[in-house]
């Protein structure tokens, strides 16, 4: 399935680089950047905003007007404004967070950093976030780019997800594995 691109994530990536290629022409990556992270920010926050872009009963004119009120409220980036205006107008905007997942993923991959999550049971302090980030990024030989989580339910340990590799060293993973054991025997 991994081979397989979808309509959805075709589109998506298509558009994502339409972006950074215009963002890049016009040295905005950095500033793009940063508003695509607030506009994620607020997807990932309220579902009711996700359903509005994803309803396709609004008509263009409500969503456009919408997204002109939105813009000049955060002091979105004009080129980005424009960018998410002409996704309204070709009805794409249905897909505007995979799009700014990607348009996120395209710019780290450029600055040469690789997305990584660390899930830890227990708050970590900055100076232990930094030596992770500085142990594993040199046993990989490449800049890491940490989204950093807690969950209790891991009891004890980590875990560390880059790419498609996962590492989890936590409690709640061994018990997993002894009562597979166990079930097995």
């Amino acid at each position: 399935m991994s081979g397989v691109k979808t309509f959805s994530n075709e589109t998506s990536e298509r558009y994502a680089l339409a972006l950074f290629e215009l963002s890049s022409e016009n040295s905005e990556n950095e500033e793009i950047e940063k508003n695509i992270s607030f506009i994620l920010k607020i997807c990932n926050n309220n579902p009711e905003f996700v359903n509005f872009l994803k309803n396709p009963t609004i008509r263009l004119e409500i969503q456009s007007k919408i997204f002109d009120e939105i813009v000049k409220i955060m002091k979105l980036n004009k080129t980005l404004s424009n960018f998410l205006q002409f996704l309204i107008k070709k009805r794409r905007i249905y897909f505007l967070d995979r799009i700014l997942e990607k348009f996120i993923k395209l710019t780290s991959e450029k600055k040469g950093e690789i997305k990584a999550v660390l899930i830890s049971s227990k708050k970590l302090s900055q100076e232990e976030k930094n030596n992770i980030n500085q142990e594993i990024s040199k046993a990989i030989k490449s800049k890491l780019d940490f989204t950093y989580k807690t969950d209790v339910s891991l009891i004890s340990g980590v875990k560390i997800q880059v790419g498609s590799l996962l590492i989890d060293t936590s409690v709640s993973n061994k018990l997993k594995r002894i009562k597979q054991l166990i079930i097995e025997n």
